[in-house]
């Protein structure tokens, strides 16, 4: 069988173009991390908003109907328990199987930023008050991929809504805000400068032409 290898001169274009990309992907990168703080900065957690950590005075629900009785609310929980029992994607978003109290269990979109320990520091074991919520009504069966995910362990109570303890916090995480912006310029200046480099070189004589543009033949009656 034979092997067809591409030619030298495209191989040191290919190898110039990526050199030409670690430049411009730093000056991505570096932008980047600029507009992902100004984000985080503009979608810090507020207090007494959704996503915002929860005070005393906040209704705590026990049930099912609790959430649906109140337009906000927090949910007190054990240790880690709401991160223990399922997780799952669900319109980009991640969500935990939360136990409520009454053992009942329902998707809860949470900012772990406003999660706040109470009476001891021991992060596995010391109640945790989630941040102040609100429900959202949604229909999670239209995606079966998330329900295998989040109820790997045990069907959710309630699957025609999901709680929502992110609000307007919500913001990419620092991988996906920083990293993918570089590898997607780093791949387009590849694709831009190689040929580039390549038609300049043909032109200067130092690489062969590959598409040679063929000049239209005379008429007999020219």
């Amino acid at each position: 069988m034979r092997r067809r290898l591409l030619p030298f001169d495209i191989w040191l274009c290919l190898a110039l173009a990526f050199l030409v990309s670690m430049g411009t992907g730093k000056v991505a990168g570096i932008l980047a991390e600029k507009n992902y703080a100004a984000q985080v900065e503009a979608h810090k957690p507020v207090d007494g908003e959704i996503g915002g950590a929860a005070g005393e005075e906040v209704f705590q629900a026990q049930s099912v109907q609790d959430l649906l009785s109140h337009d906000t609310f927090t949910v007190i929980s054990p240790g880690i328990e709401y991160r223990n029992r399922g997780a799952g994607y669900y319109g980009g978003k991640y969500f935990q199987a939360l136990t409520l109290p009454s053992g009942e269990l329902v998707a809860a979109w949470i900012n772990e930023e406003s999660v706040q320990m109470l009476g001891g520091d021991d992060y596995y074991t010391t109640d945790k008050r989630l941040p102040l919520g609100r429900v959202v009504y949604e229909d999670l069966t239209s995606s079966e991929t998330f329900l295998d995910q989040i109820q790997h362990s045990e069907p959710l109570s309630r699957t025609d809504f999901y709680v929502d303890m992110v609000g307007a916090t919500a913001v990419l995480n620092e991988e996906q805000a920083t990293e993918t912006p570089v590898l997607m310029v780093q791949l387009a200046t590849i694709v831009v400068v190689m040929p580039l480099l390549h038609m300049l070189g043909s032109k200067l004589g130092i690489f062969p032409a590959y598409f040679v543009r063929k000049k239209n033949k005379k008429s007999d009656w020219d």
